[in-house]
């Protein structure tokens, strides 16, 4: 049997990320940082861990790997997350119906605000 519990975010800067992460997405430090690593964990939900590992990493284009992270009120979200210093990524294969806006930390890690307002484990998320 196998479960994820962890995605591993390469960054430069490690407190930097950490805020924008914990901010993004309501988490928490498991444990004390250390100088080069930090497991962020849900505040309140059963949902995937994020480490962050403060070693440099060539940024490719397209990414190999981003993140799909639903959100109950999309518009709101993305403000929210522009204001914490995430960018809009702006594609021209991005298809006009498309239910996902794509965006970047403030070290260029893609990842996807997809709008999923009728998601069932919002109830589930509630329940912390």
């Amino acid at each position: 049997m196998l479960k994820l519990v962890s995605i591993v975010i390469r960054v430069t800067d490690l407190p930097a990320q950490s805020t924008f992460w914990k901010a993004a997405l309501d988490y928490v430090e498991r444990d004390p940082a250390e100088d080069d690593w930090v497991v962020l964990k849900p505040r309140d939900a059963e949902a995937p861990c994020i480490a962050l590992d403060a070693h440099h990493s060539e940024r490719v284009l397209p990414p190999r790997i981003h993140l799909d992270i639903y959100a109950e009120d999309q518009t709101a979200e993305v403000q929210r997350l522009l204001d914490l210093g995430a960018r809009e990524v702006h594609w021209d294969g991005r298809p006009a119906d498309a239910d996902y806006v794509i965006m970047e930390d403030p070290e260029g890690n893609r990842f996807c605000i997809v709008d999923r307002p009728d998601w069932r484990g919002w109830e589930r998320a509630g329940e912390g």
